[in-house]
């Protein structure tokens, strides 16, 4: 089924017209049809179905219910939630279920949203392609024999087959982004901590962000406007904006977007540089001042970020030792074969892969070498990306280099597959808003069109999105 807008489907639950146990079973239903695409690890239908049953009653009996009252929606595998096992895609942690759930999730569901299920990825989001799933490899919803893009391929596909109106990602260096840019969704990534990552799985903390996936930038800014704001059980979330992030009323005219020089160089597929400078042109005549801005340091943000995030990472996975969750190695002899046998047996290549260069870059002798050069440089990102948006209000560039690649094509080159995120992990390395917005598409695959603002600026981003997303470029 084609669903209707997040607000649409809500404002009818409440009003009586459809129920929120046909919204979840029409949800089960897309699902069941749709498993070629392999982009569910996971239904919830017991506790999905409990719930929708409890909102029809509420209504029933005239009580109030929740801004998103019955609607149906689908969280990556790394997100801690009831009713399923938790297992980011990963053999390691095969067998465990939550012991809570992550806060996005609670603000959802204290709202009537409804989880129906948990999504594939990358394993511990560790990827481009959503091939590194220990489980299974999710496909394009346009075309099978292709990638939805990672780590949260998994969501995008979803959103895009018509599984829920809305799924969650986690966007670590672009894994929002990149797979909504391949799957023709709308993609967004908050400023860092504007949403609470407490019960998400990490991957690299320093960069971690929570958002949705939808099909509409309305429908992106009412679930950010739900999960948003301070968190208790995170020390670094933010508070916020006032205004909060729906009602969106921004103006195209007399906006300054900066095409960022270094985002529109070399290496662009000719499709999809035809498709941003296309966008371009109608953003000048909706009135935008367009001019050309330059970030040099920006050509070393990819070896900026494949030297932090394996460190970050190496630490964070350091915890599954095989000893109190998750996979245990049954026959070792002795508690020092438990741990090798345990992580060895457990992890994927691509998390032992990490594991190795985080555990070299800060290793003794090659930390100053590094990864306390990484962070030098990383600052220097952040005070270009700080200049350029003193002078221009909005960023702009393609999200990826190409359209969704075959599948296969990069698993036996990781070099060319961390390429992948070359244009999405800057706004990541300096925790600035960015978004994917569909474009057209090339050859029948979707195109997307990277927007960033400056910190804490997402009302603004989501606002001049919109308008962006009316032109229907």
């Amino acid at each position: 089924m084609a669903w209707d807008s997040i607000a649409t489907i809500a404002r009818k639950v409440q009003a009586g017209e459809i129920t929120a146990l046909d919204q979840v079973t029409a949800a089960f239903k897309t699902i069941e049809d749709k498993q070629e695409f392999s982009a569910i690890i996971a239904t919830l239908e017991d506790r999905a179905l409990e719930r929708a049953k409890i909102i029809d009653d509420r209504i029933a009996k005239g009580e109030a219910v929740g801004r998103l009252a019955g609607v149906p929606f689908i969280a990556k595998d790394n997100f801690l939630v009831f009713g399923a096992e938790t297992t980011a895609a990963s053999n390691i942690l095969r067998g465990f279920t939550a012991p809570y759930q992550a806060t996005a999730i609670e603000r959802l569901e204290a709202e009537g949203a409804i989880c129906v299920a948990k999504a594939n990825l990358d394993a511990f989001a560790h990827g481009s392609s959503t091939e590194n799933s220990d489980f299974m490899v999710t496909k394009n919803p346009h075309d099978v024999t292709r990638v939805p893009g990672g780590s949260s391929g998994g969501s995008a596909a979803a959103v895009m087959l018509d599984m829920a109106p809305f799924a969650l990602g986690t966007d670590t260096g672009g894994s929002i982004r990149l797979p909504a840019s391949y799957c023709g969704a709308v993609g967004y990534k908050p400023t860092y901590g504007l949403v609470s990552r407490s019960g998400v799985v990490a991957m690299a903390s320093s960069t971690d962000v929570i958002g949705p996936i939808t099909k509409t930038v309305d429908d992106s800014a009412l679930v950010l406007d739900v999960m948003s704001g301070l968190d208790d059980m995170d020390g670094t979330t933010i508070p916020a904006e006032a205004a909060g992030y729906i009602d969106l009323n921004g103006d195209l005219v007399g906006k300054k977007i900066g095409v960022v020089k270094e985002y529109m160089a070399e290496g662009i597929a000719p499709g999809v540089r035809e498709r941003i400078e296309a966008a371009i042109e109608q953003l000048k005549a909706a009135g935008a001042v367009v001019s050309e801005v330059s970030l040099p340091s920006l050509p070393t943000a990819l070896a900026v970020y494949y030297i932090l995030c394996p460190a970050e990472v190496s630490s964070n996975l350091s915890r599954y030792d095989g000893q109190r969750y998750g996979h245990s190695y049954k026959d070792a002899k002795d508690l020092t074969e438990s741990y090798k046998k345990s992580r060895s047996t457990g992890f994927g290549k691509e998390a032992k892969r990490r594991i190795m260069i985080g555990t070299y870059v800060l290793s003794s002798g090659y930390y100053d070498a590094y990864y306390k050069k990484a962070q030098t440089v990383r600052t220097k990102l952040i005070n270009e990306f700080n200049d350029a948006l003193s002078q221009v209000d909005f960023l702009l560039g393609p999200t990826a280099a190409d359209v969704a690649f075959k599948i296969g094509e990069n698993t036996d080159d990781p070099l060319k597959m961390y390429l992948t995120d070359i244009l999405t992990v800057a706004a990541n390395l300096v925790g600035v808003p960015s978004i994917n917005i569909p474009v057209g598409s090339v050859d029948g695959l979707p195109v997307g069109l990277q927007l960033m603002a400056a910190q804490r600026q997402d009302r603004a981003l989501l606002s001049i999105a919109k308008k962006v997303e009316e032109l229907q470029i």
